[in-house]
Formats: structure tokens, sequence, C-alpha cells
């Protein structure tokens, strides 16, 4: 049972373990009860996967809910443009989300919603970010609606047919409420250490 509230801290090196063991349970959960192929083989491979966590926990923009010692979620909120988003969209401040996993004993709080909420509204706060931006899986047409359900609008495909996150998907940080509260404490920035 979840002790709440939990509480968000940055990532550390010594957290990839726990964070890899999210998101393969992730994928086993996906395969076994949502029919998608989502993260099912690490894109483009084990070692590029790791290496894009490594390099995100280096940076200081990857972040793990804790219970107690137990990792329930993990998020990376990253700054820099997501070259996966058009040319367009480069002027337009946004913080761009990767790796939103909760673990399947602490799914159904609005846990992974709340941490969206928390990297769009900090980084409008901190770096005067207008959109908190995800590319989801693209055949993984569940998560799709959950994305709109959390608020976010659709904002068409990468073009790049090699790459498995082609859906992008967009909300206003100013209009994102403070959603986290009673489910975790949290630091009121996002800059790197």
């Amino acid at each position: 049972m979840p002790h709440w509230p939990l509480t968000l801290r940055r990532a550390r090196l010594q957290d990839m373990p726990g964070i890899i063991g999210l998101i393969d349970e992730a994928a086993r959960w996906l395969r076994d009860h949502k029919e998608t192929d989502q993260w099912a083989t690490p894109w483009p491979n084990r070692t590029g996967r790791d290496s894009r966590i490594l390099a995100s926990l280096r940076a200081g923009k990857t972040w793990i809910c804790w219970d107690r010692d137990t990792p329930a979620a993990t998020i990376t909120a990253d700054p820099d443009h997501d070259p996966y988003w058009g040319q367009g969209q480069h002027d337009d401040p946004a913080i761009y989300v990767h790796r939103l996993v909760v673990a399947r004993s602490y799914a159904g709080h609005r846990l992974g919603s709340a941490l969206l909420d928390w990297a769009g509204r900090t980084a409008r706060q901190e770096l005067g970010a207008r959109w908190v931006r995800v590319s989801a899986w693209t055949t993984n047409l569940g998560l799709h609606s959950y994305y709109v359900a959390a608020g976010f609008t659709p904002c068409g495909r990468h073009p790049d047919d090699g790459y498995p996150s082609a859906a992008r998907f967009q909300k206003p940080t100013d209009q994102i409420p403070v959603s986290w509260r009673g489910l975790f404490t949290a630091p009121d920035n996002l800059a790197a250490p």
C-alpha cells in the first residue's frame, strides 16, 4: 500500500537500475494487458536506450518519485528542443517529457498526469515554457487517448518512419493546476544541479 505523499527528487546515477526496472515492468504490462508493442524491444537497441537514460541522468533532467525506498514513478523533463518536433516549434519555449513511467502498484492514482502537470507548471514558472510536450508511441492508441484526456492536443506525427514515438501532443502550461498536492512533495525547480 502506498505511503502518501511520495517524494519527488532528481534521479542520481545509482538510480539507473530502478529506472530501467520501471521501464521493463511497464513493457511487460503493456504487452500482456494492452496489446501494444511499446517498449517490447528497446529502441533502437538496449545500448542506445540505456545511453539516452544515462545522458539524461548526467544532465539532471530525470526525476524519481519515491515511496520511502521504492521507486514509484519516473519522468524526464528536458527544456532542450526535441529534434523530433518540427523546426517551426523551436522558437516556442517548451518542456519535453520523456520516459514517463508509473509502477503498476501505483497506477490509478493520477500520479502520471500529476507528474506531467508538475513538469509543465514548474517549467513555466522557472523557464518561461509555454508548452509541455510529449512524443507518444505511434501505435499505442490507448496512450494517445490518455494524453487527450489529460488536456493535451494532438500535434501530428514526426515523419521519421523508424522512430517509434512519432505521435506528438502538447498542453499549454498556463492552464495547468497544482494537481500533485497529496500525491507527492516536489521541488519548485527543474534547473540542472
